[in-house]
């Protein structure tokens, strides 16, 4: 039996949900905070094509297709058959208690290739699922709070 792996982070950002639906709706924006995304195509309102980086400068494929979409709210989805990962999740947008901006919530269910092993594998490779989703929605944070997305990369290292 294939392992099903649930990914659940929530993260609370200063901006209207219509802002940040809006920005999240226009897929190809994705691969601006999406560090394991290399490229998503739409082709119409309902369906795109998306890749992301795997292990070993690899990559893996599929489509997508909307399956629920309430504006400044939901977004909903599943891999069309036939592609290299079998997903499905949403994200959803709520007002945060006390008038504090937006609640992204981020869930997604899938199958690792190569099933367990395949998992343990991407672990020991560094790529953790329950991670890359936190730093995802974190550099999503960054971008919509203040525009750019803060790193530390290209810095030159202080003397050891």
């Amino acid at each position: 039996m294939d392992q099903l792996i649930k990914v659940e982070k929530t993260v609370t950002i200063n901006k209207s949900a219509e802002e940040l639906y809006h920005f999240w709706r226009n897929f190809e924006n994705l691969p601006r905070f999406m560090k394991h995304l290399k490229s998503v195509k739409v082709y119409d309102d309902k369906h795109s094509h998306w890749i992301i980086r795997r292990l070993l400068d690899g990559s893996a494929e599929w489509d997508a297709e909307i399956v629920e979409d309430r504006e400044n709210e939901l977004i909903a989805w599943n891999a069309v058959s036939g592609g290299d990962i079998d997903n499905s999740g949403f994200v959803r947008f709520r007002p945060a208690p006390g008038e504090r901006g937006t609640e992204v919530k981020f869930v997604t269910e899938y199958k690792p290739p190569g099933g367990a092993i395949g998992s343990l594998i991407a672990k020991l490779f560094g790529e953790e699922p329950q991670q890359e989703i936190k730093e995802d929605l974190r550099r999503f944070k960054m971008l919509m709070e203040a525009g750019e997305i803060a790193t530390i990369e290209g810095q030159p290292k202080g003397k050891s």
